[in-house]
């Protein structure tokens, strides 16, 4: 890592004031400069370094950026507050529309959730609520990051919150709900690829052959009509989340990548969240402390929803293949299997971070909550250590589960091993078989084929010699054959010295069956039914 010497050279303050947004809209907006507006020390190139440059220059402008609003009143109730859409070339009335929308008395918090983030969008929301420029990077580069910042007493701070986290989707997946379906078979599929021609890429989706593959149905949601499909993968989702906790107002930002890969979109999380809000038992948490760190728990809460579905299906596929195991011992089995352990390793670096995630929050004072009675702060702190510890108590039974998964992994793999060991030792006592009565063969043919006067003059060998040679040999090989396949004289499980005394027991079976055979004779019918004139 090099020293920026531009950044050591630099005169300009490490942290510069706070603006007040009430006049830079005329002088075309404070946003423009963001990230180095706000932050300083971050240089041109560790702007580039970290991608942020890139999204706020190359990203696609056909795609239009939208912010969803939710708000959660002090009642705890979940309201849409509608949905900003920042068009292209139209950047100043978006900001005026941003510094300016006044929220009412009444709401705690805000949750936007922004689609499609453009680079003016990702700059007016840095320069709007001084986030630090470590959310956008870690975001962009799926980085799990947790840290606090920006604490101020009485008053609040922000944290930001980097998640992976496991889902299972269809494999027919359409983002935009069009005609058009972006098919990630030829992404996760590894049929008809061995583990020499590819390599484990724990970041790709892992796609589970045991659901059946039937023709795709039409969903209708939100009033899109949607294919849905039984067969199933396994993707990584990405939870990026940054709050903003503030005594005056609350807000919450959350983060979605638009990429290929099928991500959590904003209009399904908003959606999601929403329905949440509409529990009981939420609202009764929200309206017992004004802590606006439980909203935050219930993004987490998503989080480990999908993670519960997409090890069930995982479990499902186990299962599958142990039964395909008994049934066949096809080697592509083997490299599935080796596939899936070495995901199954990823997930458990995944959930320990989804652990340390947990811990974090839990462990995250909000400052704020020291301008209310000691009273609420303690039953506050008891509602949030509780949530927490059911989300890691949560946490702890996928780990449970995944660990028993790994045990039935290991379980199957032992299984094909077995197979493919037993069908070998087959083949090869086969084989051993198949060579010794070659050799019989050779020697025979080596004996018979002896040179004597009789058939080739001027050789040293007889007739006699030859007869003294070959009956001999051929009894021996004939006793040694028979003795060897003589199932149907001796019985399974007999010892090989019993069964080189085939002649004898032979000869006995023949006089067994010889004195055991009697002529037929009919039977009166009075040794039957009895002599029926005496009735």
């Amino acid at each position: 890592m090099t020293i920026d010497a531009e950044q050591l050279e630099s005169e300009l303050p490490p942290v510069p004031e706070l603006c007040d947004h009430s006049t830079c809209g005329a002088v075309g907006g404070c946003w423009r400069g963001y990230p180095q507006s706000r932050f300083p020390n971050w240089t041109p190139s560790q702007i580039e370094r970290s991608k942020i440059a890139d999204a706020i220059s190359n990203y696609n402008k056909q795609a239009k950026c939208r912010i969803y609003h939710v708000d959660v009143n002090d009642g705890g109730l979940f309201t849409s507050a509608g949905m900003v859409e920042a068009e292209e070339d139209r950047e100043d009335v978006t900001w005026d529309a941003m510094i300016h929308n006044q929220r009412p008395q009444n709401i705690r918090v805000r949750a936007l959730f922004v689609e499609n983030l453009s680079g003016p969008v990702l700059q007016m929301l840095g320069a709007k609520f001084n986030i630090e420029p470590f959310f956008f990077s870690s975001s962009l580069n799926w980085i799990p990051s947790r840290y606090q910042e920006n604490p101020q007493a009485n008053k609040g701070d922000h944290i930001t919150v980097t998640l992976t986290f496991l889902k299972s989707m269809d494999a027919l997946y359409d983002r935009k709900g069009s005609e058009s379906l972006l098919s990630l078979n030829s992404i996760a599929s590894t049929e008809g690829r061995t583990l020499t021609e590819q390599m484990i890429d724990t970041q790709s989706p892992l796609r589970l052959r045991s659901s059946e593959p039937i023709l795709p149905r039409l969903f209708n949601y939100n009033n899109q009509l949607t294919f849905v499909s039984e067969r199933r993968i396994l993707v990584l989702d990405l939870l990026s989340v940054h709050l903003i906790r503030n005594v005056e107002g609350s807000t919450i930002i959350s983060f979605h990548p638009t990429i290929d890969h099928p991500t959590t979109t904003a209009s399904w999380l908003r959606d999601r969240i929403r329905y949440a809000g509409q529990s009981v038992y939420w609202q009764s948490i929200f309206q017992k402390s004004p802590d606006p760190t439980f909203v935050l728990l219930t993004f987490v809460w998503h989080a480990l929803y999908a993670w519960d579905e997409a090890l069930e299906h995982l479990y499902n596929h186990i299962c599958w293949l142990e039964t395909k195991v008994i049934s066949t011992s096809d080697m592509f089995l083997t490299q599935e299997l080796h596939i899936i352990r070495a995901h199954h390793l990823h997930y458990s670096s995944l959930l320990d971070d989804f652990t340390k995630t947990v811990n974090f929050i839990k462990n995250s004072y909000y400052l704020g909550m020291d301008s209310v009675s000691p009273e609420e702060q303690k039953s506050s702190a008891a509602l949030m250590a509780r949530e927490c510890d059911n989300l890691l108590s949560e946490i702890e039974r996928l780990e449970q589960g995944r660990k028993m998964q790994d045990k039935r992994l290991k379980n199957v793999m032992n299984l094909v091993f077995s197979s493919v060991n037993i069908g070998d030792s087959k083949r090869m006592q086969q084989m051993t078989e198949a060579a010794v009565r070659d050799s019989a063969d050779e020697a025979n043919c080596a004996v018979f084929g002896m040179n004597i006067q009789e058939v080739s003059p001027n050789t040293l060998g007889t007739l006699p010699h030859y007869l003294a040679v070959a009956i001999p040999l051929t009894v021996i090989t004939i006793w040694v054959v028979i003795a060897f396949q003589s199932k149907y004289i001796y019985p399974d499980g007999t010892s090989l010295f019993v069964r080189f005394a085939w002649p004898i027991q032979l000869c006995l079976n023949i006089l067994r069956t010889g004195v055991g055979t009697q002529p037929e004779q009919d039977i009166p019918l009075t040794t039957v039914g009895g002599d029926s004139r005496r009735r």
